[in-house]
């Protein structure tokens, strides 16, 4: 059903721009700031994993250095059918982690101090269950996207606001103009919030125990409310909770679903294994 609704919602974002392209300047406008958008998404893409690791100040570790989550995750990758990806940590007090990667053999998890303290290694083998399956499900490639078509959307709508739309649809222009950016960007999150509620489910399925995956989002989100993270805004839908959950986690564009959602769930999974 998750994979059924990020269909449903690419394709409505995708007839949105169509729209809101035919609306400002045609269909061959539409497909020019598309095609854009897709080649500044496609170079933020490839270099993912690097931009990402680095503004979260994550440092790669080896095997010699943490023996103990370096086997964690090569055994969560081992059920999951993976490569081993890279292993960061970070130094930071909030319990939080994400994975990146264009794909399975480029990928890297990163964990923070305070999750190793706070979960228990089942809870933390949960989570990275969760983040493996995040690579393992192309949801990099997904997100990157659905941001080409959300910044092409946004983009012709800066640019209607300066020409005021074509002259035989002056009222779609400016309603375009009004209401599709904003409507783009519901897309977008409704998508990333999809997408968490699958990797919460495979991540389920790869540890084989959705009941410790629910009471660590449940810890980690108590965490994140505790205590801020240094991070980028643009980098909150790669974290397993919204590392920004202190200021404002429950509104309608918020990256993630709700915590009591995810964790009813994943309930519900353990009640019918």
């Amino acid at each position: 059903m998750n994979n059924l609704k990020t269909v449903v919602l690419l394709a409505a974002l995708s007839g949105l721009l169509i729209a809101v392209g035919g609306a400002i300047g045609g269909a061959s406008g539409a497909m020019m700031f598309f095609f854009f958008s897709l080649l500044l998404n496609v170079g933020s893409y490839w270099f993912s994993a690097d931009i990402v690791l680095r503004s979260a100040h994550a440092r790669e570790i080896t095997r010699d250095q943490d023996p103990a989550l370096f086997d964690m995750v090569a055994e969560v990758a081992r059920r999951a059918e993976m490569p081993m990806p890279r292993v960061y940590a970070m130094d930071s007090p909030q319990p939080n982690a994400f994975a990146t990667g264009r794909s399975p053999k480029h990928a890297a998890v990163a964990v923070t101090s305070g999750i190793r303290q706070l979960l228990s290694e089942r809870e933390l083998f949960a989570v990275l269950g969760h983040e493996i399956s995040h690579v393992k499900n192309r949801d990099i490639l997904i997100n990157s996207i659905v941001a080409a078509i959300a910044s092409a959307i946004s983009m012709i709508g800066w640019i209607g606001m300066f020409s005021g739309g074509s002259r035989d649809n002056r009222g779609g222009g400016l309603l375009a103009i009004l209401i599709a950016p904003i409507a783009a960007s519901l897309i977008q999150l409704g998508i990333s919030r999809s997408r968490e509620f699958e990797a919460d489910h495979d991540g389920a399925v790869v540890s084989g125990d959705p009941e410790a995956l629910a009471s660590a989002l449940q810890r980690i989100e108590m965490g994140a409310r505790r205590m801020p993270m240094d991070v980028p805004q643009s980098t909150a839908h790669l974290f397993i909770v919204n590392p920004f959950a202190g200021v404002s986690a429950r509104t309608l564009f918020s990256t993630h679903p709700p915590t009591e959602e995810r964790v009813a769930r994943l309930q519900r999974m353990t009640r019918t294994r």
